[in-house]
């Protein structure tokens, strides 16, 4: 591929793309098809990393792509202020029945998890009348500046930006990592410290009458593929009822079918005040949602919410059909027969005796699923759990690119040694096969390197 000028094609992007962004491969993708993508030279890999968990349903699923096309030759542009379109009022008829809890029944939809991120954020001050809000370490929300002020899971993303949004503090996530113990840490454990740490900050940092809402991912994404243990969520959830909090559940990631159900709140049974949703609900169409409670949100003034791509029509019918996918093609049940596989034989390999010095953890959800890796110098240096003097260096980057020689893409995930694993949902039984057979092959290559 080349310019008109005749410059390759690549070369020319690379050059005039701003600097802040960063790729895993060279090389221009121009198609994807389910579980593969294929590039400009002929490179066709396995993509367990699914847009970062957003092709749910694989790329380019024929439903939703034939739905988002048919939608374009009807109209694309309903502005959210101007009219309501059907695609719109559609998806919010087939979400209703697959809310987490019955209470969550007023939507509004915009682009991207950030933007939704950012309006939940508004709404729980406006409802609360409260300014300060509680996030957890290792968390990731995103880039905008409300959003990056409540991510805490790298220091890249606000790097040299601040001021950030004021009123934002934060408590341990119940994770081995944050509160330097053993990763065989008892769940009910972690989660009463990181309870017991609400509580001291409530004394010290921000009043409960002071602050409007606890937000937090049920499964930490960027912050390592850590679940929230259900102790620790219904504790959230005992803690805002007592002093009117609003507690925000950021399923952005962990959300459409990722953990083996819809939303991964789910395995608690914990009800969320606000809900935000993303990546998958559209299969790579950008549209989010904020969902709430009608008689909190019919108390915000008109114009309160708003954009001018927000619940873009196009992605709305993509969407529609991605909720009808799910549940003629029982998306859900392959996720978790899948998942059962998956965490077999990732545990297989933490069994083994050549291996196991080097691998920490096997975590997750579903198709969620992440694995950490022993370092020799740890991020906490000789404080942290994870420090194994023996063990190869940046261990999870190189498994990675030893991976993508082998034809299958995987990405790293937090400050740790972390490898996550996104395939779609749908992928079947010997593609998944194939992608742990690739992994394991990478795993002992760099192990047999040092």
């Amino acid at each position: 591929m080349t310019t008109a000028s005749g410059e390759p094609l690549h070369e020319f992007g690379t050059k005039h793309i701003t600097g802040g962004l960063s790729r895993l491969t060279e090389g221009i993708m121009v198609k994807g098809s389910g579980s593969y993508v294929t590039y400009e030279d002929g490179r066709t890999y396995l993509d367990f990393t699914t847009g970062i968990g957003v092709t749910n349903l694989g790329h380019c699923h024929p439903k939703v792509s034939s739905a988002a096309a048919a939608q374009c030759m009807n109209i694309v542009h309903s502005q959210c202020s101007i009219a309501l379109h059907e695609p719109y009022a559609r998806l919010i008829e087939k979400l209703l029945p697959i809310m987490p809890h019955p209470s969550l029944d007023s939507f509004f939809f915009w682009n991207s998890g950030t933007e939704a991120i950012e309006a939940s954020i508004k709404m729980a001050r406006l409802f609360t009348g409260r300014q300060n809000i509680i996030c957890m370490q290792g968390a990731y929300h995103g880039r905008t500046y409300g959003a990056m002020a409540v991510t805490r899971s790298k220091t890249v993303y606000s790097q040299g930006a601040a001021p950030l949004m004021p009123g934002v503090y934060s408590i341990p996530f119940p994770f081995w990592h944050q509160q330097r113990v053993s990763p065989t840490t008892d769940a009910e454990k972690l989660a009463a410290e990181s309870l017991y740490q609400l509580d001291l900050l409530f004394a010290q940092q921000s009043a409960p009458q002071d602050t409007a809402a606890i937000i937090i991912e049920p499964v930490l994404g960027e912050g390592g593929y850590v679940p929230a243990p259900p102790a620790f969520l219904h504790g959230l959830r005992k803690v805002c009822d007592k002093y009117g909090i609003m507690l925000i559940v950021d399923e952005v990631q962990s959300g459409f079918g990722r953990t083996g159900k819809f939303f991964a709140i789910e395995y608690s049974g914990v009800k969320a005040d606000i809900l935000v949703i993303a990546k998958g609900l559209a299969n790579g169409f950008p549209l989010s949602g904020v969902i709430s409670r009608k008689e909190l949100t019919d108390k915000l003034m008109p114009g309160t919410m708003g954009g001018t791509y927000a619940g873009n029509a196009v992605a709305c019918a993509a969407a529609v059909a991605v909720v009808d996918a799910f549940k003629a093609e029982n998306v859900l049940d392959n996720a978790q027969a899948r998942s059962l596989e998956l965490f077999a034989f990732l545990n297989s390999l933490k069994g083994d005796p050549n291996l196991a010095p080097n691998i920490l953890d096997i975590r997750g959800a579903g198709l969620m699923v992440g694995i950490e890796f022993a370092s020799p110098a740890g991020v906490g240096g000789d404080y942290d759990p994870a420090k194994n003097p023996s063990s190869p260096k940046a261990m999870a980057s190189r498994v990675t690119k030893k991976c993508q020689e082998k034809g299958m893409l995987l990405l790293t995930t937090s400050a740790f040694e972390v490898v996550r694993f996104i395939p779609p949902l749908n992928v079947s039984s010997e593609d998944l096969w194939k992608g742990c057979q690739i992994f394991e092959e990478a795993v002992r290559d760099v192990v047999r390197e040092g």
